[in-house]
């Protein structure tokens, strides 16, 4: 991947010490919606695959858990919603999310599911804008009602 990242991108998308600059190629990407397909179509089929093994061997270990989570931001968006059996939203304001990213945000939410609708679809809808304990409180009560 990082070859084809390279080749499409140049050296200016690698750190001093090789690593990729996520912060760099989202400055690219989602300045040009050509940009951003191109990695789409890279990065989607190895990080579905990647959950599906990942998965997969969780439920062949001889005490599989009972619960299983996984982060996908473009859920959504890219229709994967139908891999899972539950799903949690975790939302905050536009200024909290601009708080709290590196990556040019007036950029990325323009192609992102409004989080109202977002909500709509969702099993479990919490928004983050307080504490940590706030947080740990909701994650836990989600926990408990699946594990019921």
């Amino acid at each position: 991947m990082r070859a084809q990242l390279r080749e499409r991108f140049g050296d200016g998308v690698f750190d001093d010490i090789g690593q990729i600059d996520r912060g760099a190629i989202a400055r690219l990407v989602f300045a040009d919606r050509d940009q951003l397909d191109w990695l789409e179509q890279l990065l989607h089929p190895r990080v579905s695959q990647e959950y599906l093994d990942w998965r997969e061997a969780l439920g062949r270990l001889p005490n599989p858990p009972q619960v299983a989570v996984t982060e996908v931001p473009l859920l959504y968006e890219v229709g994967g919603e139908e891999r899972f059996d539950k799903v949690v939203v975790i939302t905050a304001s536009a200024e909290l999310r601009a708080e709290r990213s590196e990556a040019a945000g007036e950029l990325r939410e323009s192609r992102l599911l409004p989080d109202d609708e977002k909500a709509k679809r969702a099993d479990f809808v919490y928004v983050n804008d307080g504490t940590l304990d706030e947080l740990d409180s909701f994650v836990a009560d989600v926990m408990r009602k699946l594990t019921e």
